[in-house]
């Protein structure tokens, strides 16, 4: 049950990443989302939710490598 949960929790970065990636698609071919008022608004939003999406996953990564010892020097604490 706890490596559902974990799944879970990383899908959901990965979701957040792919929403960014689709506003910042969409952007470049000018078709503008109902809610979003203005095209450069968009691609702001869809750039911070894929920035986000792969720091916070990135960071699980990370982290998890860290406990298992599997880094490099430079990347320990």
């Amino acid at each position: 049950m706890t490596r559902f949960i974990a799944l879970l929790l990383a899908l959901i970065p990965i979701f957040l990443a792919v929403v960014g990636i689709k506003l910042m698609r969409d952007t470049v071919f000018a078709i503008l989302q109902p809610p979003i008022p203005a095209l450069w608004m968009q691609f702001l939003i869809g750039l911070v939710l894929f920035g986000f999406g792969i720091y916070v996953f990135g960071g699980f990564i990370l982290h998890r490598d860290r406990k298992r010892n599997k880094v490099q020097a430079r990347f320990r604490k």
